[in-house]
């Protein structure tokens, strides 16, 4: 299988290309700095998900048929400080129209291997669970879950299925120190979705052990 997995260098990223390419899998990783981790078996693109330019670099690279693409690249800038008009761009840009960007550059290759996306959300996207605060994370990944749901419906004309996933809380820079779990167990869940994701279940929202999840 030939797979792509965006925002790769660190946290659920790394441990999906790492547990990727243990299994025999032809993995490319992006990141959007320069020197990336050493992982057996990954090749590496130097790729900022919100630059169409580069996107489309990427695409003429790994032109070949494409299996799964993930789309996992995010931020999470509720914590930081700054102008609120910046940090909901900055947010905006990277959780959504990222992955919008992302997926419409390598459709030609999803489409002929009738491939698989794999949009990496979280249930703090869900409409129906809804605490309250961090509403730039919030809002962006309820958009992204929006979004997976709508190609789901474009796409499976082309034969290609969408799923939406939940990670965890996963023990990372975005979900700290004292998260649930580790990422090689959130990577070990996550992919066992991916390889149910069928047609089938196109546009389904589940967390990293197979669970649905509202919308």
């Amino acid at each position: 299988m030939r797979a792509i997995v965006t925002g790769a260098n660190r946290g659920i990223g790394l441990a999906l290309v790492t547990a990727l390419a243990a299994r025999g899998d032809r993995v490319t990783g992006t990141a959007r700095g320069p020197n990336p981790p050493r992982v057996p078996g990954v090749t590496w693109r130097q790729v900022d998900v919100t630059d169409p330019t580069g996107l489309a670099a990427l695409a003429a690279k790994d032109s070949a048929p494409l299996d799964l693409l993930v789309c996992n690249a995010g931020v999470l800038l509720d914590r930081t400080t700054g102008p609120l008009a910046d940090r909901w761009a900055a947010t905006l840009a990277v959780n959504v129209t990222g992955v919008a960007l992302t997926v419409e550059a390598m459709l030609p290759a999803l489409r002929t291997a009738k491939g698989k996306i794999a949009i990496i959300s979280s249930k703090m996207g869900s409409s129906t669970l809804a605490p309250g605060g961090h509403y730039l994370y919030r809002a962006s990944k309820a958009a992204a879950l929006n979004l997976g749901r709508n190609l789901a419906a474009d796409l499976a004309r082309d034969g290609i299925s969408v799923g939406v996933y939940h990670p965890g809380w996963v023990q990372t820079d975005m979900g700290s120190a004292g998260a649930d779990i580790a990422p090689p167990e959130s990577a070990t869940g996550l992919i066992a979705c991916f390889d149910a994701l069928s047609l089938a279940t196109s546009g389904c929202f589940q967390n990293w052990e197979g669970e649905a999840l509202p919308f």
